[in-house]
């Protein structure tokens, strides 16, 4: 996110019963679900990879990783969960939805510090909170999810 812009834009998505948000800019493309292949020995976190047009993706799980529950769906809904495809320090990974929800514009002064525990991701994997209608809008720090050992592991999976 550039700090200089007063508004930046935001791929949400829902993960259990919350809605987030990661920075468009940190987003290459959001996917279907597509065959996972499984790793022996991988972090109990990655569920795989996949194969995208030629290019190995590991597949995170957030749903493990954060000890959350999986969202309860609605009839016809299940075409809208699916991967985020995201590109951190370089590294592709994908992590898994439960249903994408839309692109957001948010102004920066709506942005509030996240309490100290929410939804079992700690505040150190959080940018911020958005007020919202109903709830909040979670921004998730994809600079942060995974730390640089983490990133390494990945990156040769």
């Amino acid at each position: 996110m550039n700090e200089n812009d007063s508004q930046f834009q935001l791929v949400t998505f829902q993960l259990g019963d919350e809605l987030y948000g990661v920075d468009i800019m940190n987003v290459k493309e959001i996917v279907h679900i597509q065959d996972i292949r499984p790793i022996p020995n991988a972090p109990y976190y990655v569920e795989g990879i996949f194969n995208l047009r030629s290019e190995i993706i590991p597949i995170i799980n957030l749903h493990k990783r954060f000890h959350l529950k999986k969202a309860h769906m609605e009839e016809g809904d299940e075409h809208l969960g699916g991967f985020v495809i995201l590109n951190i320090e370089n590294t592709r990974l994908g992590i898994i939805i439960d249903k994408i929800a839309r692109v957001v514009i948010v102004d920066r002064n709506q942005i509030q510090p996240p309490p100290q525990m929410i939804s079992g991701i700690g505040t150190e994997y959080i940018h911020g909170v958005v007020r919202q209608e109903v709830g909040y809008l979670i921004i998730l720090d994809t600079k942060r999810l995974f730390n640089v050992k983490e990133l390494q592991k990945l990156a040769i999976l």
